[in-house]
Order: C-alpha cells, then structure tokens, then sequence
C-alpha cells in the first residue's frame, strides 16, 4: 500500500536521516551544476543548480584575502551550513581540512570543539580520507575520495565500500560529448548522500595539491 499523500515512507525516512542536513537527503538520485565561480564581483567561489528544476541549491562566495585557508559553504539564501578551514601543523607534511556547522569563529573554537569532520591527504596519492566525528570522537564509518586531474572527475566512497556515492565530472552540453568549460562541472550524488557533505568534500578536494 502507498503511504499517505504528503507523509514520507518510514524507509526513505532512515536512509534520509544520516546525513548532518537530512532535507539534503534525497531518497532518488540527484544531479547538480557546480559553476565554479562566485556570484560576487572579484569573488571566489560555487553557485550550485539542481539540473530538475534549475534553482540554486548552494552558494560559495570568498571575497576575503584569506579565501584559502577558509571558507564557507551557504544555501541559496545566504545561510552559512558548513565552515570550512584548512589546517597545515608546523613540520607536518599531511594536508588537512576541518569542517564544522554554521558559521563559526573556526580559529577561536580550535582544540575546544570537535569539528564535525576532517579531511586528510593521503601522501603520495590523489586521493583523501574524511574522518566523520561524533560528540563521543571519531566514527567509525567516514568516506575515502579519489581524483583525477588529467581525466578531470572525483569520486567520493563510503568507508570500503566499492560504488561511489557521489561524483563530479566536467559537464556536458546539448551536444552529445561536447564538453562545456571547465568551470561547469556536474555533481551526481547517489541517494541518502548529503548533497551539502558531498558539496564540501568537492570544495577540499579542488583546493589539494
């Protein structure tokens, strides 16, 4: 039987609810246009579309001088979802990234709060691992990301699993096979994935050496 016009299937609701923004959380796949550019003036940045309907699901705009070592990733209204910071220890060569929700002064609450989760560099490889945090430490379960500058696409894994649950690629046009500039990227996130996790995963990845 069909569940209730307006009410959810308990399912879609469990697999919705793991990710840190469950309206995020799409039961069906979903397909975003990230256009790597700000909407501001001289700006740095993300303006992300779902390719459904068209509307803005994600902004990014830098405009600050630090715009690399932090940043902050907002919905279509100007809300700040995640803080993101870069993290480089003096005589470690290990590249990382924390991420904590909202807007936060990331520089004063560090080493007072857990961020929410971090990405390492894996030496040696284009490839990193995101370590997801609890109020209890680290879980278990995180994600493991692998790139390709060459071949231009990213792919985002759920701890060992083999299928990815997100990934990029340079975006075609109309045209079969035509390639649009390589500012258009399309972002195809798999169900129950948090497309604003997704999102920040892709903002890390593209900022690694």
């Amino acid at each position: 039987m069909e569940p209730a016009r307006g009410k959810k299937n308990p399912a879609e609701d469990r697999m919705c609810g793991r990710g840190i923004f469950p309206d995020l959380c799409s039961p069906a796949p979903v397909r975003l246009t990230v256009w790597c550019k700000s909407l501001l003036f001289h700006g740095h940045g993300y303006t992300v579309y779902d390719d459904s309907d068209g509307r803005m699901v994600f902004r990014v705009d830098n405009y600050a001088h630090n715009w690399r070592q932090e940043t902050v990733l907002m919905d279509y209204t100007g809300n700040v979802l995640l803080t993101i910071r870069r993290r480089r220890k003096i005589l470690n060569l290990t590249e990382s990234w924390e991420a904590y929700k909202g807007d936060k002064d990331v520089q004063r609450m560090a080493g007072e709060r857990m961020p929410l989760f971090k990405a390492t560099k894996n030496l040696g490889s284009h490839s990193c691992t995101v370590s997801m945090f609890t109020g209890y430490g680290v879980k278990p379960l995180g994600y493991r990301m692998n790139w390709s500058r060459d071949k231009e696409w990213s792919k985002i894994y759920q701890a060992a699993a083999h299928t990815p649950v997100a990934e990029v690629s340079r975006k075609c046009g109309s045209m079969p096979k035509k390639l649009l500039d390589k500012d258009v990227l399309t972002l195809r996130v798999q169900p129950g994935m948090d497309q604003a996790l997704a999102m920040a995963m892709i903002m890390i990845t593209n900022s690694m050496r």
